[in-house]
């Protein structure tokens, strides 16, 4: 299939999304912008569009044959893939397996501490509030999601997890957290949407526990270009 880019629908902090013949399909096409803390901090990795893109992709596949439905379609370069038009239930789901970040500010404890089971958070996604976290009851209650759509979604979630710690160890990173957003299409079904890339998941090597994500922008490390190429290498065998 073909898809053509119309017109543009949507433009956020890292990618732009385009409608296309198909009422049912659109077009992602990622974007070099970086940005933290909310948008206060922008900024350009170079790169890192294509690199999210493809690696995003490449997962997705592979989460789709695991038994996670995404809403990925095909692939059409490098920036820009057709996928299943969703409407985002306005839910961040955060897993973690090793403290770090804002779950080591929040509860006073130090980087690096391996938990005996994932933990998964929720936040409400609103920019204007600065996505604050939530619980399911909070959720329920602002009818951001049902009782049946929060018990997938952590289902989902801790499946992504489980693939992605195996999968990311066999390539020497260890996968401390990460946020998925979930989507609904046309039928109601829910689906794995946005992206997974070092934009939305935090990546350490594996020996020498080094940054490999976008905490090299966040914290002024320097680097990001590098450290997204290295992720990109290990993980396609390839650069760009």
């Amino acid at each position: 299939m073909v898809y053509e880019k119309q017109n543009q629908l949507y433009e956020g902090k890292a990618k732009k999304v385009y409608a296309t013949q198909d009422p049912e399909v659109v077009i992602v096409s990622y974007k070099d912008d970086a940005t933290a803390f909310n948008g206060q901090k922008k900024g350009t990795i170079t790169g890192k569009g294509a690199i999210n893109n493809r690696m995003t992709n490449n997962l997705m596949r592979r989460l789709e044959q695991a038994g996670i439905p995404t809403h990925y379609i095909q692939e059409l370069n490098d920036r820009e893939t057709a996928v299943k038009r969703v409407n985002i239930v306005p839910l961040e789901v955060i897993i973690r397996n090793i403290s770090a970040g804002s779950f080591a500010k929040r509860y006073g404890v130090e980087e690096g501490i391996v938990f005996d089971a994932p933990t998964i958070e929720f936040s409400y996604k609103n920019d204007d509030l600065g996505d604050p976290l939530i619980n399911d009851y909070h959720a329920l209650a602002l009818k951001l999601a049902t009782r049946e759509e929060l018990e997938t979604i952590q289902k989902y979630a801790f499946g992504v997890n489980t693939f992605l710690k195996i999968f990311l160890k066999g390539i020497g990173i260890d996968l401390v957290d990460f946020k998925l957003e979930f989507g609904k299409i046309s039928d109601g079904t829910l689906v794995l949407a946005d992206e997974i890339s070092p934009d939305t998941c935090r990546l350490w090597d594996e020996q020498t526990h080094e940054k490999l994500d976008k905490d090299r922008f966040r914290r002024d490390l320097g680097g990001a270009e590098e450290a997204y190429e290295e992720v990109m290498r290990r993980l396609m065998g390839e650069t760009l």
